[in-house]
């Protein structure tokens, strides 16, 4: 079924126009916007459900000269990631109406969220490079305002520059990835483009080989796979750009639920799984199964030694984006299985888990893990919600984490067999990791078990609209949990199966390979074949390896858990200094503050003349620089871009004054002398133009240099007598300076008139003569091809004549100071 394209333009641009509105909307309902952004996240989510059965590209142009179009992409994977960002955007939202009660700012709060959705929406569906990029940075942008959502709070501003510091240039390391990716496809393609899908897009099945031999061939691989792989480490919070995540958790905490769990931190993921058909191999395996393994042990360990509950949920948000990167990197289909189906189940229990943290430290007024616990007895339903989400963020079965857990040890234990040696170091890491991630998921769910501290309390029940959407999210979570059960016993969900299978056919399916049978946990197992998704009974040999894997996680967690206070104390007191990347993030920012300080001092002098020098010294090495890293040249010899015809004795005379009227501004001792001559040489220019045949020019010349030389003299009274001598090198650098300026200048003249586009200058003076019925040709040119530039300037003229009549109205009758 083909691809709306209206509709992924309504699904796109709906939360942008929502965005735009909303601060008008607020003034009419308050805190109630909250339920209107809602209603558009509702909508969105609706306009995905409606793509469900649809699949390919469709596009509109956007820049036809670069070759640039507003491309989008249906596939399972787009679907999943839009259905994720805009249901749990619906609950979010719904959620916020709550807790934002009171909370300032909020108009900006709704405004930004609804365009940071309308951003992921766009990543989710983005084919074309370009346009997947814009969405990745505007993602950024408004994740930016969301985490300095407290902008009095300077841990909040910290985080805030923290995040878009990493993500930004995370993205730039993506951009240049994606230059190198457009360079190649001219080669592998025989057209180059920025294509990802569609027609000559580089990810289609049949382009995907000769780009990446193309790439091989160039010895390009590695570098884009590292250019890439930067780009979605910084999105997706891995080691060791991973820090920024922890402070993002100073935003308000369903910022933290919507960006950190289902959304933003999703998009480097999905940026792996997306390019994994074009660039799986031997390196991308890697690089990727290295890079995800290391950060959920690493992100692991760091959330057992957290002391705030959302600093350890937003540690372990690092461990199970490490666990979906790993799962993408192995090539086999278990590792797709890992990574689409850990996105759902991660999505789910997360959020949750997040609108649980948002309730208890609404409730009881703390964060601190050492403060809570016994939180069962005043929050019944919170618990029953924070015990199916957090047994799933364990991957305890039959909890929903546990399955796509499976499918990692499935394709570490087939990775490490197939390779065997050293390789078998990758199922190891992953029960390691495991084990931590274990350890801290129980922590957070025996906050409400035990004994409750005395300094607690008597802890409120939160109301029922913070308490339905992470219902509804854990509810979600155990139903994935009982489609397992089910499916043990042969009993299948299909809708469930039917998703869960599309989306693996999409991101497993383009590697290639038919029907793969693969275990789930026990006794279940799955079939990714076409769009179909069916549960098996495997072999017990296929599952013994990972159900293994998985007691082995278990037992030692639990027994670890025993000793979890020293583990944590010590954990606690070793990861810090050196051994933390904030210590070199921290070096190398408050590092960079005393050079920012010296540059501030030399540059911003207060001072016109030193504007001036930084501004025209820029101006002339960018742009020379330019010119000689284009390699341009003029073309024509220099004697065709002069005048034939040796100049008039006239000409040559007014030349001469302008000349010396140039010179003796220089050298006049007074300002009255130094406006004066400055006069000489403007009007010696207005007399060039009439000579040149240039009436126009002139008359325009003539009023400029008589209302310039009217206004000086009107100053002159308040100018200081004296200035200071002028020391030597500072006039020598000024001279080098114009001089140089006058190359530039000169050069960029040069250049422009080279060619003698002769086809431009007939087409004006046909269309001003014969055509436009006109007698000047700049006149036909300002009122007709210029018209709305010409009346925008004269719209400001009066604007400003009319401002400083006001002024000197006032200021005689004693208005104004």
């Amino acid at each position: 079924m083909a691809v709306d394209l209206a509709t992924l333009l309504a699904v796109v641009g709906l939360p942008f126009l929502a965005a735009a509105v909303t601060p008008f909307v607020y003034r009419l309902l308050g805190e109630r916007t909250a339920y209107f952004a809602a209603a558009v996240a509702l909508a969105c989510l609706g306009l995905v459900a409606s793509l469900f059965g649809t699949q390919g590209a469709a596009s509109v142009e956007w820049i036809p000269a670069l070759g640039v179009s507003a491309r989008f992409y249906v596939d399972g994977l787009s679907l999943l990631v839009a259905t994720l960002a805009s249901g749990v955007g619906v609950l979010i939202l719904t959620y916020s109406g709550a807790y934002m009660h009171d909370e300032p700012g909020q108009a900006k709060y709704y405004a930004a969220l609804l365009a940071f959705m309308g951003s992921m929406l766009g990543v989710a569906f983005a084919a074309d490079m370009v346009v997947l990029f814009v969405f990745w940075e505007l993602t950024s942008l408004s994740s930016f305002v969301l985490i300095g959502h407290y902008q009095r709070a300077e841990a909040s501003l910290y985080a805030s520059r923290k995040s878009m510091l990493i993500t930004v240039a995370g993205g730039l390391f993506m951009l240049a990835g994606f230059l190198v990716l457009h360079a190649v496809s001219a080669n592998a393609l025989g057209e180059a483009t920025w294509a990802l899908f569609g027609q000559g897009g580089i990810l289609e099945p049949e382009n995907a080989a000769a780009m990446q031999a193309a790439l091989v061939e160039e010895n390009l691989l590695v570098p884009v796979l590292a250019l890439v792989g930067v780009g979605a480490a910084a999105k997706s919070a891995q080691v060791p750009l991973h820090i920024w995540l922890p402070n993002a958790m100073e935003a308000p905490t369903p910022v933290s639920a919507f960006l950190h769990s289902a959304t933003m931190v999703k998009a480097g993921v999905y940026l792996v799984g997306r390019l994994r058909p074009l660039l799986a191999g031997e390196e991308w395996t890697a690089i990727f199964v290295a890079l995800g393994l290391l950060t959920m042990t690493v992100a692991a360990i760091l959330a057992v030694a957290a002391t705030d509950i959302k600093e350890l949920l937003a540690y372990s948000t690092a461990s199970h984006l490490g666990l979906i990167v790993a799962g993408f990197g192995f090539t086999s289909f278990y590792g797709a299985e890992t990574g689409a189906f850990h996105i759902v189940n991660h999505a789910l229990f997360k959020a949750a888990l997040f609108l649980v943290a948002g309730i208890v430290a609404h409730e009881a007024g703390t964060r601190a893990l050492n403060e809570l616990g016994g939180l069962r007895e005043d929050l019944p339903i919170t618990a029953a919600i924070a015990v199916i989400a957090g047994l799933g963020m364990a991957g305890v079965p039959p909890f929903n984490g546990f399955y796509s857990k499976e499918f990692l040890f499935k394709a570490a234990w087939e990775y490490g067999t197939v390779h065997e040696g050293v390789a078998y170091l990758v199922p190891f890491v992953a029960v390691f990791g495991s084990i931590f991630t274990f350890l801290y998921s129980i922590r957070f769910v025996m906050m409400f078990f035990g004994d409750k501290p005395d300094a607690l309390g008597h802890v409120h029940s939160p109301p029922a609209i913070m308490l339905g959407p992470p219902a509804l999210l854990a509810a979600l979570a155990g139903i994935v949990g009982l489609g397992g059960v089910t499916a043990t016993f042969g009993v299948h969900l299909e809708p469930l199966e039917a998703f869960v299978g599309s989306v693996i056919q999409a991101t497993g399916g383009a590697i290639g390979g038919d029907a793969h049978a693969v275990a789930a946990s026990g006794a279940a197992g799955a079939t990714a074949a076409g769009s179909e998704f069916t549960y098996t009974l495997p072999k017990s040999r296929e599952t013994l390896p990972a159900a293994t894997m998985s007691a082995i996680t278990i037992v030692l967690g639990a027994a670890a858990y025993t000793r979890y206070e020293t583990l944590h104390d010590r954990l606690d007191a070793v990861i810090s200094g050196p051994l933390t990347a904030n210590y070199y993030y921290d070096g190398l920012t408050d590092g960079a503050n005393p050079f920012s300080d010296r540059v501030l001092a030399v540059v911003q002098t207060r001072r016109l003349r030193t504007y001036a020098t930084w501004t025209l010294a820029t101006f002339v090495v960018l742009t020379l620089g330019a010119y000689v890293a284009a390699e341009v040249a003029v073309s024509a010899p220099l004697s065709e871009l002069l005048p034939v015809t040796a100049p008039k004795l006239a000409t040559w005379f007014v030349l001469a004054l302008a000349g010396l009227g140039a010179v003796m501004v220089v050298r006049a001792n007074s300002h009255v002398a130094g406006v004066l001559t400055l006069s000489i040489l403007g009007f010696m220019v207005a007399i060039f133009y009439i000579l040149s045949k240039a009436p126009d020019l002139a008359l325009t010349q003539l009023v400029v240099e008589t209302l310039l030389l009217v206004i000086f003299l009107l100053v002159l009274d308040h100018l200081p007598a004296f200035y200071g001598n002028l020391k030597r090198s500072r006039a020598i650098r000024d001279g080098v300076l114009s001089v140089a300026v006058g190359a530039t200048v000169a050069t960029t003249v040069l250049l422009a008139t080279a060619e003698r586009p002769d086809s431009i200058a007939s087409y004006f003076v046909r269309t001003a003569y014969p055509e436009g019925g006109g007698s000047n040709i700049v006149n036909i040119i300002l009122v007709d091809y210029r018209a709305f530039d010409t009346m925008g300037e004269i719209a400001v003229v009066a604007m400003a004549a009319l401002s400083i009549i006001t002024l000197v109205a006032l200021r005689e009758r004693g208005e104004t100071q």
